[in-house]
């Protein structure tokens, strides 16, 4: 492990512990030449499926890009980060259950706009308008009277 400081290559660890829910290892090490302090997370690096796009391009699955959907949705919604954090926990959880080599970007879409119409109404309404690309005003009103309709 490389030191953040000084930049040598050998340290020593001090204390492991699980940590994130027990999905990684928090590790103090101390580097060997300047003596500084640092923490490290190790982690099971999770296989995921390859994501087939709409147009049939094929990319690696990246949850930052799930992230920054949900966050422009709940952008001034009452959803703080952690939650956010936790859905997309969940939803990687669910693919790695599949286990599938491939995952069509619709059938994350659902998965997203799933949770976020149960979190947040608002949210839900933002992700679906981008995510559906509906064609017209009536389109949308038919999703809005939808989420309506199923709050009373």
């Amino acid at each position: 492990m490389k030191c953040p400081f000084c930049g040598y290559l050998n340290d020593k660890v001090i204390d492991s512990r699980p940590s994130k829910g027990g999905v990684a290892i928090r590790r103090r090490r101390a580097c060997l030449n300047c003596q500084k302090r640092f923490t490290t997370y190790e982690q099971i690096e999770d296989i995921m499926p390859v994501v087939v796009k709409r147009d049939s391009r094929r990319e690696s699955f990246d949850r930052l890009k799930i992230i920054a959907g949900i966050r422009k949705a709940a952008e001034k919604r009452p959803i703080s980060s952690e939650k956010i954090e936790s859905l997309v926990d969940e939803i990687e959880n669910k693919l790695m259950e599949k286990s599938l080599k491939e995952i069509h970007s619709t059938e994350i879409g659902e998965m997203v706009s799933s949770y976020l119409r149960n979190l947040d109404d608002v949210a839900y309404v933002r992700f679906a308008s981008v995510y559906r690309q509906f064609k017209d005003i009536g389109a949308f009103m038919d999703e809005v009277k939808k989420l309506m309709s199923r709050k009373n």
